[in-house]
């Protein structure tokens, strides 16, 4: 048996009333429900807003969001609008930034394989930096030089060779990474010469990034310590120290604020003697909690002895990630927000696949019914973004809450738009 639902979980501008009805950013969520469908993702703009301001308090040397954790156009011109830079790692999230109006000086481009055109694209609409993932993308830069004489500043991504506590598809800092150049192999010390010596490349800085969903603060400081001697002998003045800050997902998890976290790295670096500006890309611990989506209760199935299946509208297609990674999540019922949660469940999804799952331990009160909407909180990073169309299913639309209104930025996919590619 489970207690009423944790409300550290839930947006910061959530308001339970004395019936135990939800609202978050002033809009009853049965009634966006009502209005928009399910599933639907439900975010509280608000908080979206403080978390960017709290991220530029915390690295006033220049930050980025992470966009592949949520994007729309909407959320890069929020994100914009704050302060904060974007981190996009393919040629189609540097289009939705640029479709938002955010100018390509304020865009950092990622990504392990970039090809050829996503480059150009870059390097045409000058993008602000490019951080550079191996040698075949230095000899890809050379190229696109030998045409047009335009050199691009880059940051190189370095391993550091730490293995963070998360999860092993997530961890992308130990030395066996398809990501960057590895520090421990000498290919991080060969990058520099090359990139210091190339005419094709304007080289700023260094990025290094650990992995995601971290909790334990030793492992970003662990990281700082390994770059140390590689960053200030080559004295570069932009250092990254990526992303990665873990949020809590369920009863019993905390992680550092934004502040801690900021304020743990530039303490480390600078005890270290890194003169270098400090630079960040969060992308979780921006979007995650500001939202939750809606499901509408399709099926109730009782496995005498054994659980109760409870089968929502949604599933794997609108949140890959418990299984993708066993993640897991809390459940409520915006109804009763605040009830006792008696009843031990399983929430799964309406897909084709034994595996689909959202919840795998989950609770809710004794009286949950067919059309019942029910909540996951925490939802707000890698669930949009991760989406697909699965068995056909058609992608949830997103709603930003604020001041009472409740506003479309992604509408629901149609049935049309499952065939609009399709050569007849």
């Amino acid at each position: 048996m489970a207690g009423p639902l944790p409300t550290h979980l839930l947006p910061e501008h959530s308001e339970i009333a004395a019936d135990g009805r939800l609202s978050i950013g002033g809009c009853d969520l049965l009634d966006v429900a009502a209005e928009f469908g399910t599933p639907l993702f439900v975010y509280d703009e608000q908080h979206l807003r403080n978390r960017c301001r709290e991220a530029v308090a915390a690295f006033p040397d220049g930050v980025a969001y992470a966009t592949k954790a949520f994007l729309c156009v909407a959320m890069a011109k929020l994100v914009h609008e704050e302060g904060m830079d974007l981190d996009v790692a393919t040629g189609g999230e540097l289009h939705v930034a640029l479709t938002a109006g955010v100018p390509a000086e304020k865009l950092v481009l990622h990504g392990n394989n970039k090809s050829l055109a996503e480059l150009a694209y870059a390097r045409t609409v000058g993008v602000g930096r490019i951080v550079v993932d191996s040698f075949d993308e230095l000899e890809r830069l050379t190229r696109l030089h030998q045409d047009d004489g335009y050199a691009p500043k880059v940051l190189l991504r370095i391993t550091p060779g730490i293995e963070a506590h998360t999860h092993e598809f997530v961890m992308t800092g130990q030395e066996d990474s398809k990501f960057g150049f590895g520090l421990r192999s000498g290919a991080a010390g060969r990058a520099i010469e090359l990139a210091s010596a190339s005419p094709a490349v304007d080289l700023v800085g260094i990025h290094m990034h650990i992995g995601s969903q971290v909790f334990v603060a030793d492992s970003f400081h662990d990281a700082v310590e390994a770059m140390v001697p590689f960053v200030t002998t080559h004295d570069l003045p932009e250092f990254s120290i990526g992303g990665g800050l873990g949020v809590p997902y369920v009863e019993g998890e905390s992680a550092p604020t934004m502040a801690d976290w900021g304020g743990a790295i530039q303490a480390a670096a600078r005890e270290a003697g890194i003169t270098a500006r400090i630079t960040a890309e969060p992308g979780r611990s921006i979007a995650a909690a500001a939202a939750v989506t809606l499901y509408t209760v399709g099926t109730i199935k009782d496995v005498p002895g054994v659980r109760t299946f409870l089968s929502v509208d949604g599933g794997m297609s609108d949140n890959p990630r418990p299984v993708l990674y066993g993640s897991g999540y809390e459940t409520f019922l915006p109804r009763a927000t605040d009830a006792e949660r008696t009843k031990p469940v399983r929430v799964v999804g309406k897909h084709c696949e034994s595996g689909d799952l959202l919840v795998r331990e989950g609770w809710v009160p004794d009286d949950v019914a067919i059309d019942d909407v029910l909540a996951t909180p925490v939802t707000g990073a890698y669930g949009h973004s991760m989406g697909s169309n699965y068995n056909k299913i058609l992608r949830p639309a997103v709603v930003f809450c604020r001041d009472g209104d409740a506003r479309l930025v992604v509408r629901r996919e149609s049935f049309d738009d499952l065939v609009r590619n399709d050569v007849v």
